[in-house]
């Protein structure tokens, strides 16, 4: 099977074509048919060797952790799915990741792609809309009514949490450049931060949630935000313990768990049209097309998913 690869770690042209052996299920273990994949931070970092102490895997490493596609065989008791279904996916973190025709995924990972749903929406969901909504629903557990901040709604992770925030109920505000204020709206977005005009910290108080995707500085002021007791989510660092003991704020940071039942219960959502995933470029999958992708991924500015489409 056709697989893009990297066989040493370095910049984006490490990214070449292969020759690989379609992988076989094994016991509990589905092989999917890859229809669309997408491109997460993950997969630069890694490429670049940020993550290796973490993830030290062998080479050639496939990279990609997002799938949608078609059942193509099925292991050893393997009962909710057969050959021929629609499914999706955010797979376990291997060195066999989804940049390639086949993929092999745990039963107990999948979950069905409703058929109003496309592969490519599929694909762009699964590890971005986990993470939302763990961070949402398990972490800061968010009421209905309460404040939420998201910062940096239009992006994949932020694009699915602006959306379950307000299927929750809550009052959502983010933050995003001029050029996206109109999309944040979209999404339900209740208030939205242009950076590049005004201070989060200095527009937003009394905030009973924080979710952070961009760590840093930013990660620092969302204690400015919070009201005392608050609860703060980040995926982009480690909070401040001091400033977290001081306002008595629940600070995590915060890394995705693949979840199959929870990817069932987005879906319900997408299938119903209550969440949708957005797409903002498209790249097929060639050594060139994935080069491309992971570059305007670098950029932090991609507008909602980037997805690789296999052919």
């Amino acid at each position: 099977m056709k697989a893009i690869v990297i066989n040493e770690y370095g910049h984006k042209e490490q990214l070449t074509e292969q020759e690989i052996e379609t992988p076989k299920p094994g016991k509990g273990e589905v092989l999917v048919q890859v229809k669309a994949t997408s491109i997460n931070p993950i997969d630069w970092k890694l490429r670049e060797g940020y993550l290796q102490q973490m993830l030290d895997f062998e080479f050639p490493i496939i990279l990609g952790w997002d799938v949608a596609g078609i059942v193509e065989e099925t292991g050893e008791g393997v009962t909710s799915y057969e050959k021929g279904d629609r499914v999706f996916s955010r797979p376990d973190l291997t060195r066999k990741g989804t940049y390639a025709e086949y993929t092999v995924v745990a039963e107990h990972l999948l979950a069905p792609l409703p058929e109003n749903v496309t592969f490519e929406e599929g694909a762009a969901t699964p590890l971005v809309g986990l993470t939302a909504w763990q961070c949402l629903t398990d972490v800061t557990k968010v009421q209905k009514g309460e404040k939420v901040l998201i910062q940096a709604g239009a992006g994949g992770v932020g694009s699915f949490a602006i959306q379950f925030a307000k299927e929750k109920g809550a009052y959502v505000a983010t933050t995003g450049s001029t050029r996206n204020v109109n999309f944040l709206k979209s999404l339900g977005a209740d208030e939205v931060i242009d950076y590049t005009e005004q201070d989060f910290a200095e527009v937003l108080n009394d905030y009973d949630v924080v979710f952070d995707t961009l760590g840093g500085d930013i990660l620092d002021k969302a204690f400015d935000v919070l009201k005392d007791g608050g609860r703060l989510v980040t995926i982009a660092g480690q909070p401040d313990e001091e400033k977290a003991k001081a306002k008595n704020i629940e600070a995590t940071s915060f890394w995705l768990e693949p979840d199959g039942d929870q990817l069932k219960e987005i879906a319900d959502l997408m299938e119903s049209g209550k969440v949708k995933a957005h797409i903002g470029h498209r790249y097929p999958l060639t050594a060139q097309g994935l080069q491309d992708a992971h570059g305007l991924s670098e950029t932090h500015h991609a507008k909602g998913k980037i997805v690789i489409n296999v052919e």
